[in-house]
């Protein structure tokens, strides 16, 4: 057989799996076209709001195709606050600078960070809000479970970043110190969302940036003072 003939005939059968990648690469690229149409109309109309239909049309595909890949709407939601999340910058993704000065000054920097965050791409923090807050049960169940599945803020690996400077009590279960600084970072995060995307949620009004700075060097002081090795204000 001739070199011409070779090609030819490779072109005529082509290997076995190639064709299976390229159609699961458009399936992939479907869904995750999908999921984003699907983020930026959860943000603006809501959980409830939203119709499938309309996502259907604006991502190009039928509406039993998103049935098809996400089985209900609150699963499609669920694909929706997993990108969301997995958006976002991890702990030490913070800048080398920051990160040298330690665990605290991390925290810091994120927390000061959230309300310019917020304003530049306010889609993801507005479905991560809808799902800690606006979801049902069974939703939050396997909100909860992703989250500590994938740990997708890296929490883990910034816990042991400060009890690695010494700056973290050893005295308390490394789990416990995650949890608390996952639950008190999404808490006070969330207050600060809302007071850009949903004033009055927390039962308090947007507030100027000097105390904002305030309420952030206060947050710091007290989780400081309940996980920090030294306990209170650093020498």
């Amino acid at each position: 057989m001739t070199s011409g003939q070779t090609m030819n005939s490779s072109l005529a059968h082509p290997a076995p799996g190639r064709a299976p990648v390229r159609a699961q690469a458009r399936q992939r690229a479907r869904k995750e076209r999908i999921v984003a149409v699907a983020m930026q109309h959860f943000a603006e109309r809501g959980y409830d709001g939203v119709r499938i239909e309309e996502i259907a049309r604006e991502a190009g595909v039928a509406k039993g195709a998103v049935f098809g890949y996400f089985t209900s709407k609150a699963g499609l939601f669920l694909a929706a606050y997993q990108a969301a999340a997995r958006s976002f910058s991890s702990y030490l993704e913070a800048p080398p600078e920051v990160r040298e000065q330690g665990f605290f000054a991390v925290i810091t920097y994120w927390l000061v960070r959230t309300p310019h965050l917020i304003r530049e791409d306010w889609v993801p923090y507005r479905v991560t809000l809808l799902g800690n807050y606006c979801s049902s049960l069974q939703l939050r169940r396997e909100i909860t479970q992703f989250l500590l599945r994938e740990d997708p803020y890296g929490t883990q690996a910034f816990v042991q970043f400060g009890a690695d400077r010494g700056e973290i009590r050893r005295d308390i279960d490394m789990r416990m110190v995650v949890s608390l600084v996952d639950w008190l970072m999404d808490r006070f995060q969330d207050a600060a969302v809302t007071e850009e995307l949903d004033p009055g949620l927390f039962g308090s009004a947007a507030q100027s940036p000097p105390v904002r700075d305030l309420r952030v060097q206060e947050f710091v002081e007290l989780l400081r003072s309940a996980i920090g090795a030294g306990g209170g204000r650093p020498e």
